[in-house]
């Protein structure tokens, strides 16, 4: 068991898996092809939204129907869950190598899939939306109304906090058009970083913010490569 693997976690693109994988679309959202080249073993996962369903609206309405009250957040980390199962079934897989990798969607999950699963030992997530407010949390597909209710007593640096001491990189495109993630980031991270001081080693969390708005410019992703080669 010696080789690093990453869960590579699609964006919301009606192409779901294919252009991850390489399989189609524009060669330039090809990450999960990249992350191969550099040496990872690479699995794909389809988020539900795209499964068995013509649009997203009609996937979390067949998910609520058969789950209900179970919000489509919980169902995309049981299903990323499942994909690090598969991973490490693989005969040689290093159990203490294994990674996330994610933009926009995928990077949603990143974050809820290293937060509630220690076998994922680091990460990267791109252009997720850290702030509640920063995105389309609400959407019924992700947590639902409650999630931008100014009552509601929950963010995600509590999130962030659950991932300690593990190392995580955010990737912002702030000022860019339709970015998510940006300076307005930085103080979930900071107010994680008490709880990785707890552990006594270097906080091994990061804020990437390249500002040119939301989609994944080849050179950062050249910088989440190496992040997660350092960190597996």
């Amino acid at each position: 068991r010696s080789r690093a693997a990453i869960v590579a976690l699609h964006p919301t693109t009606d192409l779901s898996i294919d252009n991850i994988a390489g399989v189609a679309g524009p060669p330039e959202k090809f990450s999960g092809i990249g992350l191969m080249k550099a040496g990872f073993v690479v699995f794909c996962p389809r988020c539900f939204l795209w499964q068995d369903a013509k649009t997203i609206q009609d996937a979390t309405a067949a998910h609520q129907k058969r789950h209900p009250g179970v919000r489509g957040m919980a169902k995309m980390l049981y299903d990323a869950q499942r994909a690090v199962d598969v991973v490490l079934s693989l005969p040689e897989i290093d159990s203490a190598r294994v990674g996330a990798f994610g933009h926009s969607l995928g990077a949603k999950e990143v974050l809820y899939l290293l937060a509630f699963d220690d076998r994922v030992k680091a990460g990267v997530a791109s252009e997720g939306g850290l702030a509640l407010d920063s995105t389309n949390w609400n959407a019924p597909w992700y947590l639902g109304p409650e999630a931008h209710d100014y009552k509601f007593p929950r963010d995600h640096h509590e999130l962030v906090g659950l991932i300690a001491p593990r190392p995580f990189l955010v990737i912002a495109g702030e000022s860019g058009n339709g970015a998510a993630d940006g300076k307005r980031s930085w103080p979930y991270l900071e107010a994680a970083l008490p709880v990785y001081r707890l552990y006594g080693e270097p906080a091994r969390l990061g804020l990437l913010n390249h500002g040119r708005g939301h989609p994944l410019p080849a050179a950062e992703f050249e910088k989440a490569i190496e992040w997660l080669k350092a960190a597996l």
